[in-house]
């Protein structure tokens, strides 16, 4: 077993901070890798040792894996956490950073390898007889062949990249003359995002929900689940609004879901944090991938169980067995996460950059914000727009729901427009608060939104302000409303 007593961490912001805050609590030395862009970050200036790695753009900074690997080993690293995004789920990185003698806090290369490819997951776990989406699960070779099999399957189906995720390379089908041209659509956004071109069909759920299962698994083949996270509200495929435990999951579901998950990551050998994704739709569940890292939401799972996941990653990492059984495990309350975004809700979710000019963050009891900003951080072309998770937990999902509301009030952000408008009201929405919602919230209910112009206080708590610009334009803008904040920020 190894003690690890020095992480440097392969990623910025927000994550980055959170890493380090548990390295901290653990008396463990941290290394922050910075670009020119981000030095004056608060992960950074929080670090007890900083290496610029190179100037703005990630591909010169933060996906330089040899440069970054080389000043790991210059001043000794024991271990490299990867975060999430950037080098989290690459193979090649994991596997270099083993060869140059350094842990890899995160599951193996071939594990990162063989769960990396949506077709190569599907037959790898299919030994388990974990259930899949029907569909064709090889990669399209000849159209007319995948065309006739689409008509088998039944329209309308999904045209899916194998590698890669976040939505790109990704295209509903609703009917045979479309196929084609849909096709070619999604093989040049797969080569352009991940240089693989690699698409697969399979039958496309009209109302389905996005579950999926937090797992831990030690070096010695014990493996455990930590419950489920709902994550159907997402725009452009991607997340927005995160909850734990699930509203539609009974208990025999979730421990059917619980151990799929375990087997998924019994099959590909997985050592560390991972995340198995499910689509649910009608009672059944069905396969979808895994994430080989440590997952954004992941801090509702932490609310719920009371565990610390990176904790529990370096604890794998040093080579100790899982430290808690499932027995152990249980469900406390209800946890929600929001995304809050550099995005334009009014704007389809248009991101936007700027200087923060003002930020006042919610506290109290259960309300948890995880993030890197302070007055004058700039939200960049450069990198992601997520300014901050806002997580909240209560003794039940309604009390989660209304502590969520009541803490977005509380949050001022101005300089950049946000996604709290939006999660505010999806929060107030009946059908969120029903539980009676699937992964076609935001499509569904977007425009009804744009067309607020006014808010009663009754119906959603918002108030339409005034919004300063850096060229002192004054436009219509809707916030959290208040008021001496606003003031004082003109």
């Amino acid at each position: 077993m190894a003690e690890i007593k020095k992480i440097l961490v392969a990623n910025r912001g927000e994550i980055a901070l959170r890493v380090m805050r548990t390295c901290k609590r653990l008396k463990i030395k941290t290394v922050a890798i910075f670009s020119e862009a981000d030095k004056d970050s608060l992960f950074v200036s929080y670090a007890d040792e900083k290496i610029l790695i190179g100037p703005a753009p990630s591909k010169l900074s933060y996906l330089n894996q040899d440069l970054i690997i080389q000043k790991a080993v210059e001043i000794n690293v024991d271990a490299i956490h990867p975060g999430y995004g950037f080098l989290s789920e690459n193979a090649a990185f994991a596997s270099k950073v083993i060869k140059a003698g350094i842990i890899f806090i995160g599951p193996s290369a071939e594990s990162i390898k063989v769960m990396g490819d949506k077709l190569s997951a599907k037959k790898t776990v299919s030994k388990f007889d974990i259930p899949l989406v029907p569909g064709l699960d090889k990669e399209i070779k000849d159209v007319n062949l995948a065309m006739n099999a689409a008509e088998k399957i039944g329209f309308p189906v999904l045209i899916k990249a194998s590698a890669g995720g976040g939505g790109k390379g990704m295209r509903i089908v609703n009917k045979k003359d479309e196929f084609k041209d849909q096709i070619q659509r999604a093989v040049s956004e797969a080569k352009n995002s991940f240089g693989n071109g690699a698409v697969f069909i399979e039958k496309y759920l009209t109302k389905p929900r996005h579950i999926e299962i937090q797992i831990l698994a030690d070096q010695y083949g014990e493996v455990i689940h930590l419950f489920e996270r709902d994550c159907s509200i997402q725009r452009r495929h991607q997340k927005i609004i995160e909850e734990a435990p699930s509203f539609l999951i009974s208990n025999e579901l979730r421990n059917k879901m619980g151990e799929a998950a375990c087997n998924v990551a019994r099959s590909c050998n997985y050592h560390g944090a991972g995340t198995v994704e499910f689509i649910f739709e009608n009672n059944a569940f069905y396969f979808l991938e895994m994430n080989t890292r440590l997952q954004v939401e992941h801090p509702v799972t932490e609310m719920i169980t009371g565990l610390d996941l990176v904790e529990e990653q370096i604890n794998i990492a040093q080579g100790n067995p899982l430290r808690i059984s499932q027995k152990d495990l249980k469900i406390n309350g209800h946890s929600i996460e929001i995304r809050v975004c550099a995005e334009d809700p009014f704007n389809n979710f248009l991101p936007d950059t700027g200087i923060i000019e003002l930020y006042e963050i919610p506290s109290g009891k259960g309300v948890r914000v995880d993030d890197c900003t302070h007055v004058g951080s700039e939200v960049s072309i450069y990198y992601d727009p997520m300014i901050s998770k806002l997580i909240v937990h209560g003794e039940n999902r309604e009390e989660a729901i209304e502590k969520m509301i009541k803490a977005i009030e509380q949050y001022t952000i101005y300089g950049v427009k946000t996604t709290l408008p939006f999660c505010y009201y999806s929060l107030n929405h009946s059908d969120f608060k029903s539980g009676d919602f699937d992964t076609s919230f935001v499509s569904l209910y977007l425009e009804d939104f744009k067309s607020i112009t006014s808010f009663d206080n009754n119906e959603a708590g918002l108030a339409a302000i005034y919004h300063i610009n850096k060229t002192d334009k004054i436009q219509d803008y809707f916030l959290p409303y208040k008021a001496n904040s606003w003031r004082k920020s003109i």
